[in-house]
């Protein structure tokens, strides 16, 4: 029993603002050294999980518990939140969130300053903890001069200087490109070998997580716990369907080949998979089966962009270098590269919010240097990535409906738009809740109805399904694929590859200020060039095609994407 650190007896909870408890009859044990992967879909309890765990539940939220909860062998009720805090540290969504310093050193060094600790002392564990997560060279610069990933990391060695028992990750790669998502999966479990923690990650990106062992899947579903198993279990069995949770991709193309998925194969990765002779000719004949979708007729020109120049004032470099793109009116693309790439700015540029040095931007052949930010928002709306940045009002509905309001429109059709607006993007259990009262992947979905209830000729979304589950990842694309057959043109930014091979037509990609690459999503995913310089990440549909036999993968990921498409789009 010594090495159980986290212990959850028959434990339930519900807030005073709620009606019902949010968690019921929980029994979980956490021992150190284990990694555990909490996944469910949104509203599933997994948050409240979390807040119990790392003290913010009783003490920033408030609710009534039962059962017992203990932390390294004592009750949660009789421990402060100071105490908590000595066992658990936390890596929130949004690092953000958690920056008290105006430098990399002084930030990590808060916890011990709070505890008195005196130099060289405090100097020598923010150095450790500093090299533990390769930024001592950082230690002087601003947490905002850093990239996603760098702030991520300034986060952890935050909690790190502490040598706390439990390391609590709340979707870690949810802002963060693909080849900087597997370096943070890589410096989990190396911080964890080196510490001997308990590891408890909330992620829906199943896929990117189990990049690296991990030893059990906790799903959660209502409030209770459906599964608490190995990766190979869970992904071989009916629980993640069952709940709407997205499966990985090669899973899903052995599942429409005829292969069962079996445990004794070890699914749980690429890496990891055993198929027989049999099973990979059934992938190979399904191949040969499926035929190449049709070539899409050219579409006409909507935004055009020709050689766009942009440099941020007080910086020396251009963020924005030489871009010229054309889209399609009525197509859906995706823009995609890493972490401070440019595509965020060129979006800001696009719609208005910052003015380029050099060239021009027409839409619908109309330059629109002399349109003012209003006149930009008519003809393309812009959901920002935080979505903190975008809200103003304090409950649901008022927001969603703020810019109709603006517009002038009767009450009854912007009660009527804002609830259709709701119920698509999975807000409408909701609507009449405080904006605060929500998680951050909820307030993304209200930014996301602020601008689609609008109705604008084009929409540029900015990680649109960052901290969705499936289900509800599911609901906001499918009410995008309806706009785009209404001949609205849909951009998004995104770090998802799911996202980008499920639905976007082609794939932009950024590296650096330029764009390096204009063509279809398979051919961005298969190209290792592409994939290096963009800090993307190569799709599981190639591996697994390599493991069959089949010598040009980049047919296989295309076949997959068109059947796919007609499977559940037909």
């Amino acid at each position: 029993m010594d090495d159980i650190i986290i212990q959850f007896e028959h434990f339930g909870f519900q807030y005073h603002a709620q009606s019902e408890p949010t968690l019921h009859d929980i029994n979980l044990t956490v021992r150190r050294g284990e990694k555990i992967l909490i996944a469910g879909p949104s509203g599933c309890g997994k948050s409240t999980l979390a807040h119990c765990i790392n003290g913010l539940i009783p003490f920033s939220y408030r609710g009534e518990s039962s059962g017992s909860l203990r932390i390294a062998g004592k009750e949660t009720k009789e421990l402060s939140i100071f105490d908590i805090s000595r066992h658990v540290g936390t890596v929130l969504q949004d690092p953000d969130g958690q920056f008290v310093g105006l430098t990399v050193a002084e930030d990590i060094a808060f916890a011990l300053e709070n505890d008195c600790v005196q130099e060289p002392a405090l100097h020598e564990r923010v150095q450790k903890a500093a090299a533990m997560v390769e930024l001592e060279d950082h230690l002087r610069h601003a947490p905002n001069e850093l990239s996603g990933g760098q702030r991520q990391r300034v986060a952890l060695a935050g909690v790190l200087v502490d040598d706390v028992d439990v390391l609590l990750f709340d979707e870690p790669l949810a802002n963060l490109d693909p080849a900087t998502g597997k370096a943070a999966i890589e410096l989990i479990e190396q911080v964890q070998k080196q510490t001997g923690a308990a590891v408890v990650i909330i992620e829906h990106r199943l896929e990117d997580v189990l990049h690296r062992e991990v030893d059990r899947i906790v799903l959660m579903g209502e409030g209770r716990i459906l599964a608490d198993t190995t990766p190979d279990e869970l992904l071989s069995g009916p629980w993640l369907r069952d709940s709407g949770i997205r499966e990985p991709l090669y899973l899903t193309a052995l599942r429409y080949a005829g292969v069962e998925i079996r445990a004794e194969m070890a699914p749980r990765s690429i890496r990891t998979l055993r198929l027989s002779d049999d099973e990979k000719a059934k992938v190979r004949g399904w191949f040969a089966a499926v035929p190449p979708a049709e070539e899409r007729p050219p579409r006409p020109v909507l935004l055009d962009v020709q050689d766009l120049h942009f440099t941020y004032s007080g910086k020396d470099h251009e963020t924005l270098r030489g871009i010229s793109l054309r889209v399609g009116q009525g197509e859906l693309l995706a823009i995609v590269g890493r972490n401070g790439a440019g595509k965020s700015t060129f979006s800001k540029v696009v719609c208005g919010f910052e003015t380029q040095q050099s060239g021009t931007v027409r839409f619908h052949g109309e330059d629109m240097a002399a349109l003012s930010i209003k006149e930009h928002a008519d003809r393309i709306g812009y959901v920002m990535q935080n979505p903190n940045q975008m809200i103003s009002k304090v409950m649901i509905f008022d927001e969603v409906a703020l810019g109709l309001r603006k517009r002038g429109l009767p009450e009854d059709e912007v009660k009527r738009r804002v609830e259709e607006t709701l119920r698509i993007c999975g807000l409408w259990p909701f609507r009449s809740w405080p904006i605060s009262a929500l998680s951050f992947g909820q307030k993304k979905r209200v930014t996301i109805a602020a601008i689609l209830v609008l109705e604008p000729e084009m929409i540029i979304l900015d990680e649109p399904t960052a901290g969705q589950d499936y289900r509800h990842y599911t609901e906001i694309m499918e009410f995008l694929l309806t706009l785009q057959k209404r001949g609205i043109t849909v951009a998004m930014i995104t770090h998802d590859m799911h996202l980008m091979l499920e639905y976007a037509e082609r794939a932009v990609v950024f590296s650096r200020g330029r764009i390096i690459a204009d063509t279809d999503c398979a051919a961005v995913l298969t190209d290792p060039a592409i994939i290096g310089e963009a800090n993307l990440k190569e799709t599981s549909l190639y591996a697994l095609a390599g493991l069959c036999g089949i010598a040009d993968g980049q047919a296989f990921v295309r076949r997959f994407i068109d059947y796919e498409r007609k499977e559940l789009r037909p």
